[in-house]
């Protein structure tokens, strides 16, 4: 959907607006948030808007227009491990071996899947940079909403975080071209893939992947980005396209990991 939507618009038009749509689609949960928090929850707060959708959502979409989608979906499957490190030696948080031994299966795993399945040239370029930069940053911010964010309800932690990035978008695709390649051939169309993307990639899964880090802990929840291949397995049959013994074995790695990632931790 994020090429899609790159057809028509620049990286940073498509970054901006998926943070607005998702603050105009959570607006109704703001008002509950808001009389929720405390002082202590609004540097957290500002640290996740940042480091967990705002930044990372410019940083992807720019390394989306000169990379392919199946070799950023590969880079991003660095976010588990990246959590382990930061949440072990950064937060101090105790964890169990097995729970490095899955991040590394998993992370296997969703290697081998999607190079099983990827069509394309690998090449390695500095936008790359981008996304384990993004992956980064999301390991900080899974590790912060656990650490300090932990009170506050999972729709909360969602509204808050978009309501201190959201409005500050808006006004910057404002300032830009928008309504001009809005009205252009293929404008609305682009723009129809940016809502989807924003209601169901950032919204919704923003509330689950919060809730995920309440219940279990940021390692299990970064770790569905190993799903990610799976669904593009998924996908290509419904398409046609056969399913290969090899993606068995790549499925079978990456649910192994991540039942290990989910023994009890923290």
């Amino acid at each position: 959907m994020m090429k899609k939507s790159l057809v028509v618009y620049s990286y940073d038009q498509v970054a901006a607006l998926r943070l607005f749509i998702t603050f105009f689609v959570l607006i109704p949960f703001v008002y509950p948030a808001l009389i929720k928090i405390k002082k202590k929850h609004i540097f957290p707060l500002v640290i996740v808007s940042l480091f967990g959708s705002g930044i990372p959502a410019f940083l992807f979409t720019l390394a989306q227009t000169y990379l392919e989608s199946s070799f950023v979906g590969i880079l991003n499957s660095l976010t588990p491990l990246f959590t382990f490190i930061i949440g072990a030696y950064v937060f101090k948080f105790k964890l169990l071996k097995s729970n490095m031994i899955g991040v590394v299966i998993g992370l296997l795993g969703a290697l081998f899947l999607t190079i099983s399945n990827f069509k394309g040239n690998l090449e390695f370029n500095s936008y790359a940079y981008l996304v384990v930069l993004a992956s980064i940053l999301y390991a900080i911010s899974a590790n912060v909403i656990k650490r300090y964010l932990s009170e506050l309800d999972p729709i909360a932690i969602t509204a808050l975080i978009f309501l201190l990035i959201g409005p500050f978008s808006g006004v910057y695709v404002y300032t830009t071209d928008f309504i001009e390649l809005y009205n252009t051939n293929g404008g609305v169309e682009s723009f129809i893939y940016i809502v989807i993307l924003s209601v169901l990639c950032t919204a919704i899964a923003g509330v689950v992947f919060n809730k995920l880090i309440k219940m279990a802990s940021p390692i299990f929840a970064t770790s569905v980005t190993y799903l990610i291949p799976i669904v593009a397995v998924f996908w290509g049959f419904i398409d046609g396209e056969s399913l290969l013994f090899q993606y068995f074995i790549g499925i079978v790695f990456i649910f192994s990991g991540v039942y290990l990632v989910n023994k009890k931790v923290y």
